[in-house]
Order: C-alpha cells, then structure tokens, then sequence
C-alpha cells in the first residue's frame, strides 16, 4: 500500500508502543516518517526497521526530545519548521503517567505529566499549523479512556487527557475550514510498557494478550487517516473485549 506516498508524517513517542506501531503502518502506506522520542538509537532502529520491513529507502528522520522539557519542545519545534515546507499528517502518542491517590500526589509530578501530554501537543501543534494547512492534512491525538472518565488514583493523568481533549475538539473547530481534520483516539488498557509498568504498581497479574494491541490502534488510525475527504472522523473509542474481574 502506498496511499501515502511522498507524504510527510511527524510521530511523537515513535520509539516504542503505539507511536512505534502507527509509524510502522505509516512507513508501510508509503509516508516519511518524522520520529521524535527521548532515545535517538531507539529510534534509529525503528527507522532502521521500516526500511527492512518494506524494502524501501524513503528518508525517515529522528529528532530526540524530551516532550517534559520545554526547551527541548521548543528546539525540537523549530528543528521541524525549518526543516519541513508540509506536514500531512501530525501523530502525538507520546505520553506519561504517575498514579497516584489525591492526598499524596506529588505537584511535581502533576507538572511532569502537563508538560509532557498537554504543553508539547499544543506547542508542537501550534509551530507546525502552517505546514500542516498547507497540506490540508491531519491531526491525531493518541488519548485515553481518562480523558473521558476519571477514575480513582489516576487523577492528574485524567485532568491532563480532559485538557488534550479540549485542544483536540477546539482545534478542529479552528481548522477544519483550512480543510484539517483532527482525530482523537481514547484508549482503554493497550499493551504497552506503561501498562506493565502500571499493573506491577497496582499489584495485578500483567496479560498482555487480554489487552488492545498496539498494531490494531496502528491499523485503525490508519484506516481514518485514508478516508475520503468529504468525511472526518473526530473521535474513537477503543477498549478491551474481555473486562477485568471486579
């Protein structure tokens, strides 16, 4: 499939999980791929990988940032509007969270988790609106399932998913009429290493094979991604079949 021959696409937290797997499927449609992350080897070797995978030497690129850092959202933003005339489509999958009860949730780390899935989309975003117009191309906000229901010890990373939803839907209010679509993507529990790492601080049994997978959040992004253009998707919720016990 080359659908998206030629066209540039930028994904943050490209270098594991489901930034790894929407750009694989990106790489895969035919796109250059734009990869940001913290570790520049990590994502070498997933540039590395879409080129072995489909036999190709399209020119991908790797920009390392750390997205809590604000310096380097900003160096990381001028980097790519210097270096990139278009954008066709904008991937923000990059994302942290720290658990933790009301009473005893650290101010610090509530700033960690804004900076990360709130500032640098909207930072990013923001830099990048002139070539993504140009392009008429599109958004994608990998979200969460908190960011539409917050649940208990989880009350700063959900107030973090409501606000990137708020950019979401105002953004595509401000943009559609320059022909931008924008998707939000809510995810329940994905088999990533963030969940592992959640469920080991929850105590509870990691199975990974009970959860969404990363490759299925790729193919469906993808799927949107490639509907015609008189049709906008603007929201997706994804969740494991089988329920935890209670």
């Amino acid at each position: 499939m080359t659908a998206l021959a030629g066209r540039v696409a930028v994904v943050t937290g490209a270098s594991r999980g489901i930034g790894e797997a929407i750009a694989l499927a990106l790489a895969a449609s035919g796109a250059r791929l734009c990869l940001v992350g913290r570790d520049e080897d990590t994502l070498l070797r997933v540039a590395q990988g879409a080129h072995r995978a489909h036999d190709t030497q399209v020119p991908h690129r790797c920009f390392r940032a750390d997205l809590a850092d604000d310096a380097d959202v900003e160096r990381l933003a001028d980097s790519l509007r210097r270096d990139l005339q278009t954008v066709d489509v904008l991937v923000h999958a990059a994302g942290i969270l720290h658990p933790a009860r009301f009473e005893n949730a650290s101010a610090a780390q509530f700033d960690a988790q804004y900076r990360t899935n709130v500032r640098a989309p909207f930072v990013l975003t923001q830099r990048l609106l002139a070539p993504l117009k140009v392009a008429r191309g599109q958004v994608v906000f990998v979200n969460s399932s908190a960011g539409l229901s917050a649940r208990a010890d989880h009350g700063q990373y959900a107030a973090t998913k409501h606000a990137l939803k708020a950019v979401a839907d105002s953004l595509r209010e401000e943009v559609n009429p320059a022909g931008v679509r924008v998707l939000s993507v809510f995810l329940g529990r994905t088999a990533t290493r963030m969940q592992a790492e959640l469920h080991a601080i929850e105590g509870k049994p990691y199975e990974p094979v009970a959860l969404i997978q990363p490759e299925d959040v790729a193919a469906l992004t993808l799927q949107v991604l490639l509907m015609p253009r008189n049709v906008e998707v603007t929201d997706i919720s994804l969740r494991p079949m089988r329920k935890p016990p209670a």
